[in-house]
């Protein structure tokens, strides 16, 4: 059995923990954790805790817990016995948990054949920089976009007043306007089979367009099935970044 045991106390957004030996008592090692406690926080405000954003951000404050630590193993005063005879009751009616290292490994499903989780770094999604080039194709697709939507409504509009025969020509419009902005879409942001929702995408566009040769010149339809060109192009270009190694400490 090891001679040492390890005491945790939490307040608020502040956590203490102290090694001691397993002769000490519960309440002398919690009325330790309680002052360091306190002196925690009349010396950090909330906001400087929660700005603490690197370890070792109040490593100054080791000075305080060594004058504790020397307080509580040489000097004998009236207001540490009151307090430890305050928190020996608080435990009477407030027991603190005692864990062992085997309810530590029960907990971590290390024991009865589970096996040990082994933590891996989350997928780095990161895309690379957006490229001026990237940036035009994203202006032009948007255009394309807005001018399929345009007409598309304004042929709905006039075909539920006229006819139904021009439902065709309707989704032709709209179809190539949600594959426009889906096209914006995989290029922003990263997803998964990307390159089977590009050709898909592309398709889309192509055969609406050539669906609308009648109500599309030749050069109208050259020009948004070459900007959907376009953007697929870019969206297959730019891959994931590569993670950086973080050595900081």
């Amino acid at each position: 059995m090891a001679p040492f045991c390890s005491s945790f106390s939490s307040s608020r957004d502040v956590a203490c923990m102290a090694i001691c030996h397993r002769q000490c008592p519960a309440a002398m090692a919690f009325c330790f954790l309680e002052t360091l406690w306190w002196e925690f926080t009349a010396s950090y405000d909330t906001t400087c805790i929660g700005l603490a954003s690197r370890p070792y951000a109040f490593l100054e404050f080791d000075g305080i817990i060594q004058k504790v630590k020397w307080h509580f193993n040489y000097v004998s005063s009236t207001q540490m016995e009151s307090s430890l005879e305050r928190i020996q009751e608080e435990l009477k009616f407030q027991p603190p948990v005692v864990l062992s290292l085997e309810d530590t490994d029960v907990a971590n499903g290390v024991v009865n054949g589970h096996p040990r989780v082994t933590l891996e770094p989350a997928p780095n999604f990161r895309m690379e920089p957006v490229t001026a080039l990237g940036v035009l194709s994203l202006i032009l697709n948007i255009m394309c976009a807005a001018l399929n939507l345009i007409r598309g409504i304004h042929l709905a509009e006039h075909s539920l007043q006229v006819a139904h025969e021009e439902i065709g020509n309707i989704l032709a419009f709209l179809i190539p306007f949600v594959a426009c902005i889906f096209q914006c879409y995989l290029y922003l942001f990263y997803s998964p089979a990307r390159t089977t929702k590009v050709v898909l995408m592309l398709l889309f566009i192509c055969l609406g367009n050539v669906y609308l040769h009648g109500l599309r010149n030749l050069w109208q339809i050259l020009f948004h099935i070459g900007v959907a060109f376009l953007s697929s192009y870019q969206i297959l270009t730019r891959q994931l970044q590569e993670k950086q190694a973080d050595c900081g400490v």
